[in-house]
C-alpha cells in the first residue's frame, strides 16, 4: 500500500475516532488487544518488538475513540515449535530475555502448547516449573483433547503432572494462574492462558462486558433477554470493529474479530448479570437457561467474532461467583454442566492442596470428553489446587485479579 493512500486512512481513522469519542455511550472495557505474531526464532525480538510498538498504537487508537484498554497482549506459535526438543537451561535463559521485554512494557504472551498432540514427557515437568519460577508474563497450554486424536490421555497425565507441581510454586498455588489445560481450543484467541497463533501477523479484541449484559437484564424478562441483549451488544460492538478494521488496513495486520465472551472483573460481574436475569442467586434453579440465553447471542452477532465467544465463569475472578461458592450455591460438577451451554469450561476453581495427581487428570478427562462431545467445543480447565487449604475453607489471594473465596470439594 502507498504512503498517500495510508496517510489518507489514517486521516480518516482520526476523523472516526473524534466523532465516535463525542457520541459513544460506553458500558465496557476493552480487556486486551492482543497481537498473534510467529517468531523465527526464540531470539527474535525484533518481531516482538514491533508487535508491542503495533499493540501501543492501537491502545492509542481505541483510548482517542473514548475506551479503556485494560491490557495489551501477544500470543505466538506454540512453544514447542521453538523449543524443537531443546528444553535446557539455555531455551530459560532465551526465554527470560523475551519475559523481560515484556514486563518492561507491561505486556503479557502466550506461547501455546508446551507439546504436541498427545504426549508426556516426565523432563518437561521441572523444566517448566523452572521456567514459570524464573519468568513473570508468559503463559502456557498443554492440550487434552483434538478432533484427530480425540482424548489426550497422556497429556493429561502431563498437565495433571504439571498443576501440581506449581501449585507449590510462590505463594497460595497463584502459578497456576499461567497455566492451562485446553481442549479443541483454536488459534489467534484473545484470552490467556490457552491462546496461540497460527498464519499472517493479525490482532483480536477481547471484552469485559458483564456491565451491558447487567443494564440489558434490568429491563428484559427471560422471554425477550436474547432479543434485547443481541441489539444492545452489536450497538456497542460495531464501533470497535469499524476502528479495527481501520487499524488493519492502515497499518498492514490482519483483523481477526472480537472474542465476545463477556469476560468478568473484579467490578464487573458476571454472577451478578445472571442474577439480575433470573432473579435468583447464582447457582439456582434458571442458571443454566441464563447461561444458554446468554451464549446463544454471543455467538450470533452482527460482527466478526473469534476465539471462545461463549460465557466465562471464573469462580475467583469474579466477587460474585467467589460469594456464591463460599455460600455453597454450586459445585464443580454444577460448573461443568453450565459448560455443556456456555463457555471455557473450569477457570481458575480452587480447590484441595492434596488433590491427588489422578484426580486432577480425572478432571481434565471429563473436560476433554465434554469438549469432544459437543461438536469439538473450545474448552480449558486452570485448576487452583491450595497448599495447605481443605474444602471449605478460606482462601485469600496476592494476585490483583483475584478474589477470596472457599476450597470447592472435589468428589
Amino acid at each position: 500500500m502507498n504512503n498517500i493512500k495510508k496517510t489518507s486512512l489514517l486521516l480518516g481513522l482520526l476523523l472516526f475516532l473524534v466523532i465516535t469519542k463525542s457520541t459513544a455511550q460506553v458500558d465496557f472495557n476493552i480487556r486486551t488487544i492482543t497481537a498473534g505474531i510467529t517468531l523465527e526464532n526464540l531470539s527474535d525480538t525484533l518481531t516482538l518488538k514491533e508487535s508491542i510498538a503495533f499493540l501501543e498504537g492501537a491502545r492509542k487508537a481505541y483510548e482517542a475513540a473514548g475506551y479503556t484498554v485494560q491490557t495489551i497482549r501477544i500470543s505466538s506459535q506454540h512453544l514447542h515449535e521453538l523449543l524443537a526438543g531443546k528444553a535446557d537451561q539455555t531455551t530459560i535463559v532465551q526465554l527470560q530475555a523475551i519475559d523481560q521485554i515484556l514486563v518492561r512494557h507491561n505486556v503479557s504472551m502466550a506461547m501455546g502448547e508446551l507439546v504436541e498432540g498427545d504426549t508426556f514427557d516426565p523432563k518437561l515437568v521441572t523444566w517448566f516449573a523452572k521456567l514459570i519460577e524464573q519468568t513473570a508474563n508468559l503463559n502456557f497450554s498443554v492440550p487434552i483433547a483434538s478432533k484427530a486424536l480425540g482424548v489426550h490421555d497422556q497429556s493429561i497425565e502431563l498437565a495433571a503432572e504439571i498443576c501440581h507441581v506449581l501449585a507449590g510454586i510462590g505463594a497460595g498455588g497463584e502459578a497456576n494462574f499461567r497455566f492451562t489445560a485446553s481442549a479443541n481450543v483454536p488459534s489467534n484467541i484473545p484470552f490467556f492462558p490457552a491462546a496461540f497463533h497460527q498464519g499472517e501477523r493479525s490482532f483480536a479484541l477481547g471484552l469485559e462486558s458483564p456491565k451491558i449484559l447487567s443494564k440489558v437484564f434490568a429491563q428484559s424478562t427471560l422471554k425477550n433477554a436474547a432479543q434485547n441483549l443481541r441489539a444492545a451488544l452489536n450497538q456497542q460492538m460495531k464501533p470497535l470493529e469499524v476502528i479495527a478494521e481501520q487499524l488493519a488496513v492502515a497499518k498492514d495486520w490482519h483483523y481477526d474479530g472480537i472474542d465476545t465472551s463477556p469476560a468478568p472483573g473484579l467490578e464487573a460481574s458476571i454472577g451478578e448479570a445472571i442474577e439480575t436475569l433470573t432473579g435468583l442467586p447464582f447457582g439456582s434453579p434458571s442458571t443454566l437457561r441464563a447461561c444458554s440465553i446468554i451464549t446463544g447471542v454471543l455467538k450470533n452477532l452482527e460482527v466478526k467474532t473469534c476465539g471462545y465467544s461463549g460465557l466465562m465463569l471464573p469462580v475467583i475472578e469474579d466477587k460474585v461467583l467467589a460469594k456464591r461458592n463460599i455460600e455453597g450455591r454450586f459445585t464443580i460438577e454444577e460448573l461443568l454442566l453450565y459448560s455443556t451451554v456456555s463457555g471455557t469450561g473450569l477457570d481458575v476453581v480452587p480447590i484441595p492442596g492434596d488433590t491427588p495427581k489422578a484426580v486432577l487428570a480425572a478432571i481434565y478427562a471429563d473436560v476433554a470428553a465434554l469438549s469432544l462431545k459437543y461438536t469439538n467445543k473450545a474448552l480449558s480447565v486452570r485448576l487452583f489446587p491450595i497448599p495447605g487449604k481443605q474444602a471449605g475453607e478460606l482462601v485469600e489471594f496476592k494476585n490483583p485479579y483475584l478474589t477470596g473465596s472457599t476450597i470447592m470439594k472435589v468428589h
